[in-house]
């Protein structure tokens, strides 16, 4: 399921921003974009993302700056010795050379750092405290959203079981279901088959007999296509994380329905069919994106 969050925080000079996002995924993915100075942050802030979430490719990253004036500035003197060495040996070079300003020199990158004062151990933890309560909103945010996309989807994936639904109740009706086409048709391959051979066993006939009834009868995937349509109600009402078991779920339909029409020797069953399988892919992709 998809979503984004983006919460600021500060403390005194210091100020973060945490961005979530979420994208699909069949399994729960997560990725974490910290600043130096504070990978500790992810082995606690994974816990709580391993709480809330089963499923999707979750990205979390964290901006740090600070105010201006927070840092001593201190002259990189190996820096400049450098930068003085090339500028007299050019001054040899090219005696029309001006040499070089003050301010020149200090305008050069890496001349001048800014030294960070480390704070505290107390002044850390409070911080860090301060960036994980955001964190938890940021996701609480992430959270919601994605509640409101499944609310969405909800309605989405009701009218594809409906159709499903439709599509075994027709299939239900169809002339080549009822047990006086199956019984018909048994007749006339039984006829057939001891044309073809007349020295036929009464033992292989029989045995020929239940592979034809076998075949012929689909009463079988129909009943676990029904069976398969309560289940998915059921997940449906139990308002939990329930992406993984759906799934696993719209396999067992797609069975069933490659069985219908592997049997069918109909043309309007294995119409029936052919769109049992289409309205089950397009359920199938919507479980996808669902938690």
């Amino acid at each position: 399921m998809t979503g984004f969050a983006r919460i600021e925080g500060h403390d005194g000079a210091l100020n973060w921003v945490w961005e979530v996002k979420s994208v699909n995924a069949k399994a729960l993915d997560l990725r974490f974009r910290l600043p130096q100075g504070y990978e500790a942050l992810e082995v606690p802030l994974r816990a709580v993302l391993n709480q809330k979430l089963r499923r999707g490719a979750i990205t979390a990253g964290l901006s740090i700056s600070r105010g201006a004036g927070t840092g001593a500035m201190r002259i990189n003197r190996e820096a400049l010795a450098t930068v003085m060495a090339l500028a007299r040996e050019l001054a040899a070079a090219f005696e029309d050379a001006a040499a070089p300003r003050i301010d020149g020199l200090l305008a050069l990158k890496g001349v001048i750092e800014t030294a960070e004062e480390m704070p505290d151990e107390a002044t850390r933890e409070r911080q860090t405290a301060l960036m994980t309560a955001s964190f938890e909103r940021a996701l609480a945010s992430l959270v919601a959203m994605r509640v409101d996309e499944g609310a969405r989807l909800e309605h989405v994936l009701a009218a594809r079981l409906a159709e499903i639904a439709a599509l075994v109740k027709e299939a239900e009706a169809s002339a080549a279901a009822q047990p006086a086409a199956i019984k018909a048709r048994l007749a006339e391959l039984i006829a057939t088959l001891v044309q073809a051979v007349p020295a036929l066993p009464e033992e292989r006939l029989a045995h020929e007999a239940a592979l034809i009834i076998a075949r012929a009868d689909i009463r079988e995937e129909l009943d676990r296509l029904s069976g398969h349509l309560a289940a998915a109600h059921k997940l449906m009402a139990e308002r939990e994380a329930i992406g993984r078991r759906f799934d696993f779920l719209c396999q067992e339909f797609h069975r069933e329905a490659n069985t219908l029409c592997s049997k069918s020797a109909d043309l309007d069953l294995t119409r029936i069919g052919l769109a049992l399988k289409a309205a089950i892919e397009q359920l199938r992709e919507q479980v996808q994106n669902i938690e």
